[in-house]
This record gives C-alpha cells, sequence and structure tokens, in this order.
C-alpha cells in the first residue's frame, strides 16, 4: 500500500474530511489531497505531523510496516526528544555508531565539538 492510501483510509476512519486534516498540520488542503492521491511525497516534516495526528508510526505511514502503532511510548519519546549528547552518563550507557562501527568516547567528544564549532561559524 502507498503513503498516499495510507494517509487517506486513516483519515477516513476517524471521519475527518481532508481540510479538517490539513487544517489540523498546517497545510493546505490541495496539499493533503496531492500527498492522497500519490502525486507527491510529504517531507518529514508533514510526515511526523501525520503519523502524531493518527497516533502511527512513520514506517506505517510510508508502508514500511503493517503494524500502526508507534515504537516508542510518550516517555521514551520525550527521553529521546530531549537527549543531550554532551552528558558524559549518555556517552557511557549508549554506545553510538556510524557506519556499523562503535565510537570511542573520544571519537564521540570530538564529533560534539565539531558541531559546536560549526553552529559557532554560522551565528
Amino acid at each position: 500500500m502507498k503513503y498516499g492510501n495510507r494517509i487517506a483510509e486513516l483519515r477516513e476512519q476517524r471521519g475527518w474530511t481532508q481540510e479538517e486534516v490539513a487544517s489540523l498540520i498546517g497545510i493546505t488542503r490541495a496539499a493533503l489531497s496531492h500527498y492522497e492521491k500519490n502525486r507527491r511525497k510529504p517531507d518529514f516534516e508533514v510526515l511526523n505531523k501525520l503519523a502524531d495526528l493518527f497516533k502511527v508510526s512513520i514506517d506505517y505511514l510510508i508502508g514500511r510496516t503493517a503494524k500502526q502503532e508507534n515504537v516508542l511510548d510518550e516517555d521514551v519519546r520525550q527521553f529521546v526528544d530531549q537527549l543531550e549528547l554532551s552528558d558524559d552518563d549518555i556517552l557511557e550507557r549508549f554506545q553510538l555508531t556510524v557506519d556499523g562501527r562503535a565510537l570511542t568516547e573520544e571519537e564521540a567528544k570530538r564529533f560534539i565539538a565539531f558541531v559546536r564549532m560549526e553552529r559557532s561559524m554560522k551565528s
């Protein structure tokens, strides 16, 4: 099943109009119609909003799984959303990987330093 069919199906199951859904997620009705008819692909922000609205995973929306439910419960989602990589405790408790290889603590710290430097250059 294509993503558009899933979006339309979820909307119709709830008895919502395209106008209602579009308004709830901050897009035009025409844009939603294009998504539902598989003429355009929603961007990541829209996919997030649709998944939150329908209380399903993005993987379900795009057809990667038949399971509708979110994998992360609300407490875990909040934790992940607020994860601060520069916390030494986080670096010790979680194994961060790049290309399937675990980052050493030193590599993780250099990565964080690189991001900070890049951000300071953009300010």
